[in-house]
Formats: structure tokens, sequence, C-alpha cells
């Protein structure tokens, strides 16, 4: 099978080989997908690009965690119907060498989840780290109903399904963007009101929509760039759920954040509990069944132009970019 690989890490144009690799063979509790479409996500440009591990876990490593496609084989301990299942694969090269940049990939069972009839394999491609982080990221703030949600990255893949998550389960929210383009589809999502936070105060403008009293929630994707203003931001009790961060450490006002009361809740998806995980592969299905949300646009690459599609995912792509298998 074709496969796009690196043995090393550092830049996509120098590291990225498009190779024959040996058709995989599902094991025990594995099935295998023919993947029609592979997502790439930042944390796979990062992973890539050596920025938080420098050395390599595996001699070898074929990139990207989501993808969608069809299953045609199980190993010994999974059902034999589930051949020909049309699903969406997540963590498939968390702690593993093969990745969903390849025309196969085997995975345990559970890590193919069944897509709606009504959800085409490219949309597939885009659930896994976006959808599921955005889900995890909303419920994780309890009741939004009559509450104030602030989405940073509200234009990017996980803030986009944010928006519109917190929004259908009763909140305002407001997002925050960086360009006119990216407050169009904030709004779009659903998004009450933007701040631009190149041209605006982020603080003094989310006082100013909240009549002064701050966010019950904020969802965050910069946690580096943006702590240093919480304090400003929050309601008294307020939450902060971080799921990225730019740097490494995080620069947090210590006294208005006690004197507020304030939480900070971090997690990263890839490691979510069994049972939240449970949890949030239920109800991401449940959406994609009702049909509620809008799904971010795509940027479609052949395999042959891996490079260009990890370039873009760096230049901050205001799409989902997908690898065409």
């Amino acid at each position: 099978m074709r496969a796009a690989t690196y043995r090393s890490k550092g830049p996509a144009t120098e590291v990225l080989r498009i190779e024959e690799q040996p058709m995989p063979e599902p094991a025990v509790g594995e099935v295998r997908v023919r993947l029609a479409f592979s997502g790439v996500n930042p944390s796979d440009v990062k992973s890539r690009a050596g920025l938080a591990v420098k050395t390599m876990e595996f001699t070898h490593v074929v990139p990207h965690s989501d993808g969608a496609g069809v299953i045609d084989a199980v190993g010994s301990g999974c059902p034999e119907d589930l051949v020909g299942s049309r699903v969406w694969v997540f963590n498939a090269q968390w702690g593993r060498a093969h990745g969903t940049a390849a025309e196969y990939v085997t995975l345990p069972a559970q890590q193919a989840v069944p897509l709606p009839a009504t959800v085409s394999l490219e949309v597939g491609a885009t659930i896994g780290i976006p959808l599921m982080t955005a889900y995890h990221a909303v419920t994780a703030c309890g009741s939004l109903m009559g509450r104030t949600v602030v989405v940073f990255g509200a234009a990017g893949n996980v803030g986009y399904y944010a928006t519109q998550m917190a929004k259908l389960s009763g909140a305002k929210v407001i997002a925050v963007v960086s360009s006119d383009e990216k407050a169009n589809l904030a709004r779009a999502a659903g998004a009450d009101g933007v701040v631009n936070y190149r041209k605006d105060d982020v603080s003094a403008s989310i006082r100013a929509m909240t009549s002064g009293r701050g966010a019950d929630f904020i969802i965050e994707v910069d946690a580096a760039a943006n702590a240093q203003h919480y304090g400003d931001l929050l309601a008294f009790g307020g939450k902060v759920i971080v799921y990225g961060s730019g740097q490494a450490l995080v620069p947090v006002p210590f006294r208005p954040m006690i004197m507020g009361f304030a939480t900070l809740y971090f997690f990263i998806v890839y490691r979510l509990p069994a049972d939240v995980m449970r949890q949030t592969i239920e109800g991401v299905t449940d959406l994609l069944e009702r049909g509620p949300l809008k799904h971010p646009s795509v940027a479609v690459f052949a395999l042959e132009d891996i490079a260009a599609a990890h370039a873009q995912v760096e230049r901050g792509a205001n799409a989902k970019v997908l690898i065409r298998l």
C-alpha cells in the first residue's frame, strides 16, 4: 500500500516521503480500514516538526490520527459483519507508529466508529480531534442555559464546532477571532458577539458585552497567549476550559483568579478517560445523526502533496485540511 512516512523530525518538505508499505493485518480486537480521507490536525504537524518531542518514538511514522473509510477486514474477536461498515477513526497514531496517511490502517475496533448514512466520508475525516475536543470542552462547562461563553479561535475547526454546540446548549456566545473573514465564520456558527483581537481591546469588549459581569466560561485554544487576561474576562466563579497553548508555560494572574474563585480545567482529547471517551463518542454520534451542525469547509490534497497540506495547517488555514487516499 502507499503511505506517507517520516524517519526523522523536521520541516515537512524535508522529512515526508511517499513509500510502499506492507499491507497491515488486523490483530486480535482490531479492524482494518480502507481509508478514503485522512485528516491533518495541528497536533499532527507539531509532532512531525518535533516541537514537543524532538526524538523519534519509532523507526518511522505514518502520521495523522483522524480519518474515514470502510472496514475491509477484522481480526479475531471482532464480528464479521463489521466488514463493509463506513466509519470515522480517531487516535490512529496516538502511541502508535502507523496513522491514517496511508491507504489502509489497522486499529482497535472501538476507534472505528460507525458513520451515519447521511454523513459523507469527507466530513467523517474532520470529526476526530476537532469535534471530539469541542464536544468535551462544551460539556465540561456544565449547564449553559443563560450563561456566557467566550470561544477563542472561534473560526478554527474546534472553535467553530464549540461555538455551535454552546449556542445549541442555550449560551450567549462571544467569539474571539483575528480577522473580518473569521468574524463572518463565527457569526455563521451562531456567535452573538465577535471580538477581533487584532483591532479590539478584548477585555474591554467582553466586559461591555456582558454588562461588566464577565464571562461564565472560556473555551481556550491558546492559554499562553490569553491567560494573563483571565482575571479581567471571567465572572465570579468562572471557568476556563483549556485544550491548547502556543507555549509550554502559561502565566496566570494569581490575585484576580483567587479573588474570583476561578477554575482552570486542562484536557487533551487523546487521553480522555474510558467512560468520558465513550460519552463523547455517543454524544458526537447523536449530533451527527440529528444533523444540527455545520461542518468546516475542507481543503483536499493528494497524498503526494502531503507536505503542502502540512504547510497549510501551519499557516492557520480557515478550513479542515484532508488528504484524499
